[in-house]
């Protein structure tokens, strides 16, 4: 799936959000461990469905967060984005 392909709904998977974030700049490791850390913090709401340990395949995420289930809002990431751009400067 390319990037001009998502988040044509409001509701992007922890994943899709991940793609839309990573690029050139942001490896998609980093950019996936960025929103985690957003949403663990409290500065991303999400809706967040969790693993339980014994259904990990391979590697967990922290927090045990499911990336394909854990739903973020399109104007939630937006603005997440743009508080970041503004605390970069």
């Amino acid at each position: 799936m390319d990037k001009q392909q998502l988040g044509h709904g409001t509701s992007l998977s922890l994943r899709e959000a991940t793609e839309l974030l990573a690029g050139e700049s942001l490896s998609f490791h980093d950019a996936e461990v960025a929103l985690i850390h957003a949403v663990e913090h409290g500065e991303l709401n999400a809706n967040i469905k969790r693993w339980a340990t014994e259904q990990w395949d391979g590697s967990g995420l922290p927090g045990n967060i499911n990336q394909q289930e854990t739903l973020i809002e399109r104007a939630d990431l937006e603005a997440w984005r743009k508080s970041r751009s503004g605390a970069e400067r």
